[in-house]
């Protein structure tokens, strides 16, 4: 039996040996390892979205950008990609802080942010949003670190700066869209001196009021400017009212003056052409004229006196004179006649 056990063993050793022999271990190992580079070359493509663009590092420095769409770059660690969203616009907030959490969304004050000082020494609570995004990706992404909080407090700096050069009544009323305008030119110096590569959008006051502390004091003073508006407009349409009407009455007085000159003008040039007439006829008949006023004149001042008209002739020494109807003569004889 050991025998034919041995027949055996030496029999299957030689059908062993002329089956042909292949090196299954390293053509599986050669397979894997190209499958292994394919994926490895495979991993440096990447895809770029249209609100993005793709930065791409080379050992750790900007190399280049790529454009949206398909892309290609070395794998890592040769080289790596970041694909910031350079068409969203996003916002800091200035002097309180919202939360999303929950239904309903929470609001917070931030007294530290709010509280600032104007341009007369008053302080003012200022809130504000300012809405930003990327300009240039390569400055964005590696000449600042934390660039919601660069640009946050810059963007409070600048309000400070803005507001502390105006006076507490253009803060609280009419000069919030001038402080807005400015801050956001102020803020978008700022952010260039520092090539953050960040484009200012807006700026946006949310609130301005004074201090909780003297609110009722602000209201007092708005209510006093509020009636003072209303008694100047008041005062306003009472001279709107009167002056119409004064000037009215200066025109009619002006109009019945100069009625009253070109009467008197007309009266006047009637009067002389009336004395010019006397005076031609006067001159025709000057003796008789003279006669005759001096006889009118006699009359007026001796109005109870009888008078006697004498014309004498030149050299005459008769008195053509006989006043017959002065005398009573008396028929009778040893009357005496009387004058």
């Amino acid at each position: 039996m050991p025998e034919y056990y041995e027949e055996e063993r030496k029999r299957v050793i030689n059908l062993a040996e002329k089956i042909p022999k292949f090196n299954f271990t390293k053509k599986f190992l050669g397979i894997f390892l190209i499958l292994i580079l394919i994926l490895y070359l495979a991993s440096g493509i990447f895809i770029v979205r249209p609100d993005e663009q793709g930065v791409v590092k080379r050992f750790g420095k900007f190399n280049r950008i790529s454009s949206p769409g398909l892309n290609y770059h070395l794998p890592y660690p040769f080289e790596t990609v970041l694909t910031p969203a350079v068409t969203q616009v996003k916002r800091v907030e200035i002097g309180f802080r919202t939360s999303s959490f929950g239904p309903p969304a929470r609001y917070q004050e931030i007294p530290d942010e709010a509280l600032m000082l104007t341009g007369d020494e008053n302080i003012v609570s200022a809130e504000a949003i300012v809405q930003y995004k990327i300009k240039d990706p390569e400055k964005y992404l590696f000449n600042i670190i934390l660039p919601e909080l660069t640009v946050k407090d810059a963007a409070e700096a600048a309000l400070r700066q803005v507001i502390g050069a105006r006076k507490i009544d253009e803060a609280l009323t009419i000069g919030k869209y001038e402080i807005q305008e400015e801050t956001k030119d102020l803020l978008q110096r700022l952010l260039d001196d520092y090539n953050s590569g960040i484009l200012i959008v807006a700026v946006q006051l949310q609130d301005v009021n004074p201090p909780e502390q003297v609110q009722d004091a602000f209201k007092d003073v708005a209510s006093a400017k509020e009636d003072k508006s209303k008694y100047i407009n008041q005062a306003e349409g009472y001279k709107n009212d009167v002056i119409p009407k004064a000037r009215g009455e200066a025109a009619k007085i002006i109009k019945e003056a100069e009625g009253y000159k070109i009467e008197r003008i007309r009266k006047a040039e009637g009067d002389i052409e009336k004395f010019n007439k006397i005076l031609t006829e006067y001159k025709n008949g000057e003796y008789v004229t003279q006669v005759r006023l001096y006889l009118e004149t006699m009359e007026e001042i001796l109005p109870e006196i009888q008078k006697f008209i004498l014309d004498l002739e030149e050299n005459s020494l008769l008195l053509p004179f006989l006043p017959l109807t002065d005398l009573n003569i008396l028929t009778t004889p040893n009357q005496e006649v009387k004058k």
